[in-house]
């Protein structure tokens, strides 16, 4: 059976034990899923909100290829990526990574490698606006997620 990675971008948030039931209604070959949801810090109080910017059409392209290469890597019977755009307030949800195998070292592998990639070189930009009312600046990506993305690099 080919698995397709299910790859959404969008402004609504989404139900995290929703997307568990789907990707397991019915199956009894699962034996792990692993999610990762990513939330949006209020960093110490400072931070308003994130606007997430994308290019429609880029970004989905970009989340397929990863998720295919996670399905070509690793043993892995359901894959879910969803990424959120617009203002996200803290406390929100900003992206959701649900991996499924038949056991859980797969289902981690793939999640922690798709994490690693979208903190690194998905095609989103995160603009801060901060709670004084200013704008804050462009969020770059940090040093330690360019370290954890090499890892993987290093495997291909």
């Amino acid at each position: 059976m080919t698995v397709a990675p299910l790859i959404r971008v969008q402004r609504d948030d989404f139900c995290l034990e929703a997307e568990t039931r789907r990707i397991s209604a019915g199956r009894t070959d699962i034996g792990a899923i692993v999610t990762f949801t990513g939330l949006c810090r209020d960093e110490g109080g400072a931070l308003e909100a994130l606007e997430l910017e994308h290019y429609p059409g880029m970004a989905e392209a970009e989340l397929e290829r990863l998720g295919r290469e996670a399905i070509t890597r690793w043993d892995l019977l359901a894959l879910t990526i969803i990424h959120r755009f617009g203002k996200i307030t803290p406390g929100e949800n900003i992206v959701l990574v649900a991996a499924a195998s038949p056991h859980r070292r797969a289902a981690f592998e793939a999640a922690n490698f798709l994490m690693d990639y979208l903190k690194s070189s998905a095609p989103f930009w995160k603009k801060e606006h901060l709670a004084d009312g200013s704008e804050g600046d462009w969020v770059e990506a940090k040093a330690q997620d360019e370290q954890a993305l090499h890892r993987w690099k290093s495997k291909s």
